[in-house]
């Protein structure tokens, strides 16, 4: 492998995206030491458009885009994603080349001062909760009806301060991303699985790249983690069997107990009135035919007749 050729990262501008951008060239230094790792950093139409829900705009490539054009122009060698935020299906000529570690997928919810010590079953009636995902929004719409729930946009640090201000009562964030920045404290509760399944692929790291640049793919050895790739994989797979091109409330958790991954999903009427579960045990070798699989049993229990009202939703 030639070693004079700088590789140049992909990232966001956001606080949290430099911190995943300069923790794998730290990562990818360290195991190559005679290398050259620069971050190059752009910002996405994710970060220009802050006044419309995500749901509005759609999420194809919403937070990637930008960063996959750097990627086919040569400009950089690969980007570093959250995973939840890279969509499923690549654009012709990327590929995703590793899945790092994973950290707690979970969802937190974190209160404004006035309500201190209190958590979801315990905020009174009508307290404001902030989200921008219509995944958290639905789960959270059917177990607690009596709170009130508002669209809330920007980065991490931006939601915080609009939390602090008092424009919400409480937001929901992912706890991996707090941890990466040093705020675990801020988290007041990590929600249950039992009330709020993940996002697909949260709490990774994805490592987007050219498929045809085997020099930059054989550097991940170094990153990749096998057990959270094949976790994310399954549900990549779930989410990809079942997402109908628009953004849906699709939920999952995932577990690997010896040689056996299962796979819990969930989808979910954007009113959180119905929420369709389901659950596979596999082989983790077969992790993306256990994500169809449970994608196929959720259908058979009505999940198409819930994509089907917010495919013609998003289409009028």
């Amino acid at each position: 492998m030639s070693t004079n050729r700088t590789i140049n990262i992909g990232s966001r501008k956001s606080q949290l995206a430099l911190v995943q951008s300069h923790w794998v060239q730290a990562e990818l230094q360290k195991a190559f030491s005679d290398r050259t790792f620069t971050v190059q950093t752009m910002s996405t139409q994710g970060d220009k458009i802050l006044d419309v829900a995500l749901s509005k705009i759609g999420d194809k490539g919403l937070f990637t885009k930008e960063l996959e054009d750097a990627m086919l122009s040569g400009a950089v060698d690969f980007a570093v994603h959250s995973l939840k935020d890279l969509p499923t299906n690549l654009p012709e000529g990327l590929m995703l080349g590793a899945i790092t570690k994973r950290e707690n997928p979970a969802d937190a919810l974190v209160i404004n001062v006035k309500y201190k010590d209190q958590k979801l079953d315990s905020l009174p009636a009508g307290a404001v909760i902030g989200t921008s995902s219509l995944r958290r929004l639905a789960q959270l719409r059917h177990y607690y009806p009596h709170l009130s729930f508002k669209d809330i946009r920007g980065n991490l640090n931006t939601r915080l301060a609009k939390l602090d201000a008092g424009e919400y009562d409480g937001i929901i964030l992912a706890v991996a991303g707090l941890e990466r920045l040093g705020m675990g404290d801020r988290v007041d509760e990590i929600i249950s699985a039992d009330i709020s399944l993940h996002a697909v692929g949260q709490g990774a790291l994805g490592i987007e790249c050219r498929s045809n640049d085997p020099e930059v793919l054989n550097l991940f050895e170094a990153i990749a983690d096998e057990e959270s790739t094949q976790r994310c994989l399954a549900e990549r797979a779930f989410l990809r069997e079942l997402e109908g091109g628009c953004q849906v409330p699709i939920g999952v958790n995932t577990a690997i107990n010896n040689a056996n991954l299962t796979l819990k999903g969930i989808i979910a009427s954007l009113d959180g009135q119905t929420l369709i579960r389901g659950e596979v045990v596999g082989s983790v070798q077969d992790a993306e035919a256990i994500g169809i699989e449970l994608a196929n049993q959720l259908k058979g229990k009505g999940a198409q007749a819930i994509l089907d009202v917010i495919i013609a939703e998003n289409r009028s």
